[in-house]
């Protein structure tokens, strides 16, 4: 058997991956994760202070459009960074791009930090938020599903729910991180600090988290998939760019469909928890009849159901493996049909524990994807196309329906009064994936399509030789 630095061996065409190996792939991948959250988190939680900061004074419908559009502008990025990062993953390896894409949100979250007020650049201050959220989307456009493949290719077949779980203990960290800070902020230091310069902390903080993440990485050999599919051709590396988009489109749009579908439904419900439901209970809850709570509350309730999810999502993850995916992806796609309804009902109650049940209902519905979906998506792709499929069925999906949600919702419930909108939504797209779930193959405990078995020991590793004959 030969075995590299890193663990990982493949002994007569199966993979050796040792348990030190996995834990810094993991790591790797999942800093990425937490730097691109925690700017979401901070962004979301001090958009009032980013408002008063970066637009005209005079105009605060202007500046609330404002700071949409620099939220908006990252998600209308996205696919582009898909496009050009994920194709380019399959041709010069999953662990250059990924070192690529986590220090440039990095550098874009800490530049936005140094961005001069309105009050002294004028114009130029909204112009460079923009273009701060420009960087961060497109950088984001190859981090997650390039994160997503990364911890697959290099994990077990039997613990890839596990350990691919962690990618979104990572998404949880960093929002509930970003949350946090920018929620203890204004409670430690004085009004006139917290409004020029203690704002900015939290997005300095960004480049430490990003450098780590690179060096994390660069440690790390390239999967032991990739080093499969180079060693089967001395002539390239990995999949052309072109090449690969016409083959995806052309022989894979099932599976980009497929992906799509578990995307939306997977991440609707997370953008109607992290982005639209503070805006809904403090203030658009009002409106349509309902009992709004303070926003200290809102935030504090949040913040707790993402610190509770932190914990269960391994858990379920490991379940997974066990049980396999579908029937924890069934659970949160036909629970959140059964009870869209019910969670807006004691949502616009006023009521704060009914709130927090409401909140943690629809939490525990969300890590239903978020522990399997990590794992699952991967395996709709083979090998030499894999980190392009994912880069660009993932981004095109979030970007037209999951990042529109806090829009989407806010119109359609001031413009009906209606405040059940939000259930609606959450169940159109829970029938979607129910629809695709109907149709997936599950990939628990199997090899990834063009991949060859991977196992966490030799022994396991003889043990599947010898069953083979």
């Amino acid at each position: 058997m030969t075995q590299t630095e890193e663990g990982v061996g493949s002994p007569e065409g199966v993979t050796v991956t040792d348990t030190g190996t996995m834990k810094r792939a993991v790591g790797a991948a999942a800093v990425g994760n937490i730097t691109e959250w925690f700017d979401f988190g901070v962004y979301a939680y001090l958009a009032t202070t980013i408002e008063e900061n970066f637009f005209p004074p005079d105009d605060p419908a202007l500046a609330q459009i404002g700071v949409f559009a620099g939220f908006a502008v990252s998600f209308l990025v996205r696919p582009l960074g898909g496009l050009f990062f994920g194709p380019l993953g399959d041709r010069i390896g999953r662990t250059k791009v990924l070192s690529i894409t986590v220090i440039m949100m990095a550098i874009g979250t800490f530049l936005l930090g140094f961005i001069p007020p309105y009050a002294s650049i004028g114009i130029w201050a909204p112009i460079l938020l923009v273009l701060c959220r420009v960087v961060q989307g497109f950088s984001t456009g190859g981090e997650y599903a390039g994160a997503m493949t990364f911890i697959a290719e290099y994990s077990p077949d039997r613990r890839r729910g596990f350990f691919g779980s962690f990618l979104e203990c990572g998404t949880f960290i960093g929002y509930a991180l970003g949350a946090t800070v920018a929620t203890i902020i204004p409670l430690v230091s004085t009004p006139e600090f917290a409004s020029t310069w203690a704002w900015r902390i939290p997005f300095f903080i960004a480049l430490p988290l990003g450098i780590v993440g690179v060096y994390l990485r660069v440690r790390l050999e390239e999967t032991p998939a990739f080093q499969t599919l180079l060693s089967e051709s001395e002539e390239r590396e990995g999949t052309q760019a072109g090449a690969g988009i016409k083959k995806l489109f052309v022989d894979y749009w099932p599976a980009m469909l497929a992906a799509g579908g578990l995307v939306v439904a997977w991440n609707v419900p997370n953008y109607m928890l992290t982005s639209y439901m503070p805006t809904y209970l403090e203030d658009n809850v009002t409106v349509v009849g309902g009992t709004a709570i303070d926003s200290t509350t809102s935030q504090w309730l949040q913040i707790a159901v993402l610190w509770v999810a932190v914990f269960v999502i391994p858990l379920l993850g490991r379940l997974s493996d066990r049980v396999g995916r579908k029937p924890i992806l069934w659970t949160g796609a036909v629970g959140t049909i059964v009870l869209a309804f019910p969670m807006i009902l004691v949502l616009k109650s006023g009521s704060v524990p009914l709130v927090g049940l409401g909140l943690a209902v629809m939490g525990a519905l969300l890590i239903c994807f978020s522990a399997t979906c990590p794992s699952t998506l991967p395996a709709l792709f083979p090998t030499e196309i894999r980190y392009g499929g994912l880069s660009i069925s993932f981004n095109i999906f979030v970007s037209a329906f999951a990042g529109t949600t806090s829009l989407i919702m806010t119109a359609v419930v001031l413009g009906t009064g209606w405040a059940y909108w939000p259930a609606v939504y959450l169940i159109i797209f829970g029938i979607v994936g129910v629809v695709v779930l109907t149709r997936l193959r599950d990939p628990a405990g199997r090899p990834l399509p063009g991949s060859n078995p991977a196992v966490s020991t030799e022994q396991e590793a003889r043990e599947l030789v010898a069953a083979r004959g």
